[in-house]
């Protein structure tokens, strides 16, 4: 999409396009939306930002606390002031260009990517580099949609590399055979002992063990279908992370904004992974 304004209005033909594409699992390209920092961008770009214990830096919107940063007090004021920068654009963004999810649409955490992505080891349930849906192992959404905005503000020019693969439906008929049923027991004490944060549905269940299944999965890494998608620097990118299939290859310094968004609130709400997976399992399960 040729769109380079982080603020609208924009067109009725623009906003339709985006709402169509993102429900029917594609990946919005904006090549000429670039992410400024302004006099804080200076403070951003080294990979030592970023603690040993963690390979991104997290902000939350609501509580307004960084996590993950191993920089001194200044930097680390220089950094939450522009990941701060880029949730509220990025905000004012989506619910600009998608006023049908305004009303509803949720800021969660924003991340920054400091680290190369390239040549780093990973336990499979943790490397990004392989083909996946997102399924958040201690945040339960219980069906509500993950809606991702990404924006490659690499001061070297380097591309941050994705790899698409398959239809989500068809990843799901691939995983879910195999999969045990939801048992609700074992989410109560997941909440009981705090390891998530609310309790995990029956959607949240299944999701995860899509995600985890296709990790864990080698002849499904090396074999199945995908396009590679190039995001240069100074691009930004949008899509629902729980239907598109994707991996990410390579790159360095990304800013990244998760929203959350109510299955109710889509146009089509048919074709969200909660009622796909409910038309498959033959109930509801949220």
């Amino acid at each position: 999409m040729a769109i380079a304004d982080w603020q609208g209005p924009f067109a009725d033909a623009e906003k339709n396009r985006a709402l169509s594409s993102l429900e029917h699992g594609r990946v919005l390209y904006f090549p000429r939306l670039a992410f400024a920092a302004g006099g804080h961008g200076d403070a951003l770009f080294s990979p030592q930002l970023a603690d040993r214990r963690a390979k991104n830096i997290s902000y939350d919107p609501v509580g307004r606390t960084l996590k993950g940063a191993a920089a001194a007090d200044r930097e680390r004021r220089c950094v939450q002031a522009a990941i701060e920068a880029f949730s509220a654009a990025a905000m004012r963004f989506v619910r600009d260009l998608l006023p049908r999810y305004a009303p509803s649409i949720e800021c969660a955490r924003a991340s920054y990517r400091p680290v190369e992505i390239a040549g780093r080891d990973y336990s499979p349930l943790k490397d990004d580099r392989l083909l996946h849906v997102d399924a958040f192992p201690s945040t339960p959404t219980r069906g509500r949609r993950i809606l991702r905005f990404f924006s490659n503000v690499n001061p070297s020019g380097e591309l941050r590399v994705w790899h698409i693969g398959e239809p989500f439906e068809t990843y799901q008929r691939r995983f879910l055979p195999a999969l045990p049923r939801p048992v609700p027991p074992v989410a109560w004490v997941l909440q009981a002992v705090g390891a998530t944060r609310g309790r995990r549905s029956a959607y949240d269940q299944l999701m995860l063990g899509l995600h985890d299944s296709a990790k864990r999965d080698a002849m499904f890494q090396q074999s199945a279908a995908r396009e590679e998608a190039a995001f240069p620097a100074g691009s930004s990118w949008l899509c629902f992370t729980d239907q598109v299939v994707h991996a990410a290859l390579a790159g360095q310094y990304a800013l990244e904004q998760t929203f959350y968004l109510g299955v109710d609130a889509m146009a089509e709400p048919e074709r969200s992974p909660l009622r796909t997976l409910e038309r498959d399992i033959g109930r509801k399960l949220c």
